[in-house]
């Protein structure tokens, strides 16, 4: 049996053998050859599991990971693909590939294993450019999950309207059960399709809908049909990302008591509005009664967090800002050509929202790091706030060292990505989280 990466080699040498337009032409029945050769391969193990697909374009990998959360928690058998990572009952392991959903073979050979491990359930993020190339292709769906829907990859689908549509081929493909966003201004896109079952979920209205919210700085509370929920996940948008993943398990017949001690138990999710406090050292002075009130107690917040898009990036920031002395915000944005139009977005809202702002790298990718700070700044009108500093684990260091007291400093756009993509198609090891820390010790001593 071919190994995956022999594979990759194969195809990508015959693919640089054929002229682009002639490649671009020929681009959808391609796709769809392997997606249905790999299915075929591999025996199509989705026939004989009930696989959840998650879209949407903000939320999609919280949702997967509280979905898969509820359904093991309650006895079931589950498997899991995401940004997140790999998951195949007990045995975990991290997303490396640099893209949400792997391709075709790999992902049909992962529906392999996890039905040769007995899993019941296959929860899949699922995005709109594994849509448009046939990488959902040969799966058989039973349950589609929508999120939210905003502007993002239009370099990639051309127009809003196309990556609009690429999301809602997976209702097309999912006709057991539909659960939906009520609150997004696209629900009556997505919820005119047929389904045997629907279910629409929201703050502001739908079946299970959330009431009496309360939002705090350590999580948010709030009721549905009576039951009373405690989360420690952070901000109005992961109050949605759970009334999606509880909306799942109640159309597989799991109940809101069965579910409330589940989330409760969550106390964060990986590079999601994940938070490490910082804490002061005992100092020799505080014997005698200097700092004694900072001696061993928080001092700040780092906050990291994937926000990719200007509306998750605003809904961080917007989260934060209310209970923070300052935010200190380190940020960059993707390189390669990537949703170039939202950069400029991204400089005006922290502009808005930050106290002090780090540029730094993301994903440079082989696109020019300088180019990509400049476009970031022309969306601010003044700079005086702003520290470039490429280096981003300097950049991080930076941003702890000015931290003050009740500060938050929040560092976005890789989340609990484990590489770096830089020029030359080279992938460096990277941790955001682990980066913190480094800097945290550094800070202490």
């Amino acid at each position: 049996m071919l190994q995956e990466s022999l594979l990759d080699k194969i195809l990508y040498q015959i693919k640089k053998l054929i002229p682009t337009s002639v490649f671009n032409f020929f681009a959808p029945a391609y796709h769809t050859f392997l997606a249905y050769a790999g299915a075929f391969w591999y025996g199509f193990p989705s026939r004989s599991m009930k696989v959840i697909g998650v879209t949407g374009t903000k939320g999609k990998s919280s949702t997967v990971y509280l979905i898969t959360k509820i359904l093991e928690e309650t006895g079931h058998a589950v498997a899991a693909i995401g940004s997140l990572g790999y998951k195949i009952k007990e045995k975990e392991w991290p997303n490396t590939l640099k893209m949400t959903m792997p391709g075709r073979f790999r992902l049909q050979k992962f529906l392999y294993k996890a039905k040769r491990a007995g899993c019941e359930f296959v929860v899949l993020e699922v995005t709109s450019e594994g849509i448009a190339q046939g990488r959902i292709r040969g799966i058989t769906f039973d349950c589609a999950v929508f999120t939210n829907l905003h502007r993002e990859h239009i370099e990639s689908h051309g127009t809003f309207e196309n990556y609009r549509a690429a999301k809602l081929e997976l209702f097309r493909r999912a006709q057991g059960v539909h659960v939906i966003n009520a609150d997004d201004e696209h629900t009556e896109y997505f919820g005119n399709l047929p389904a045997q079952k629907k279910i629409f979920f929201g703050i502001e209205k739908g079946d299970i809908r959330a009431s009496n919210v309360i939002l705090r700085p350590e999580g948010s509370s709030f009721t549905v049909y009576g039951t009373l929920f405690q989360l420690h996940l952070v901000g109005r948008f992961n109050i949605l990302n759970a009334l999606g993943a509880m909306s799942v398990a109640a159309m597989y017949g799991i109940d809101l008591p069965t579910i409330q001690p589940i989330l409760a138990s969550v106390k964060e999710l990986p590079g999601r509005m994940q938070f490490i406090p910082a804490f002061v050292p005992p100092l020799p002075e505080a014997s005698e009664g200097r700092s004694k009130t900072l001696a061993g107690k928080q001092r700040f917040n780092v906050v990291i967090d994937y926000a990719h898009t200007p509306d998750s990036l605003k809904a961080v920031y917007e989260t934060l800002k209310k209970d923070s002395s300052q935010l200190v915000c380190v940020l960059g944005a993707a390189g390669g050509g990537r949703d170039t139009w939202k950069r400029k977005e991204f400089g005006t809202i922290a502009e808005r929202y930050c106290d002090a702002i780090i540029l730094t790298d993301e994903d440079p990718y082989e696109e020019n790091p300088t180019r990509i700070i400049k476009q970031i700044q022309s969306g601010m009108h003044n700079t005086k706030k702003t520290t470039v500093i490429m280096d981003r684990r300097k950049a991080i260091q930076h941003a702890v060292r000015q931290a003050q007291q009740g500060d938050t400093v929040v560092i976005t756009g890789k989340g609990s990505e484990t590489s770096m993509a830089i020029a030359g198609g080279k992938k460096i090891p990277w941790s955001d989280a682990g980066v913190v820390q480094e800097a945290l010790k550094i800070l202490e001593k």
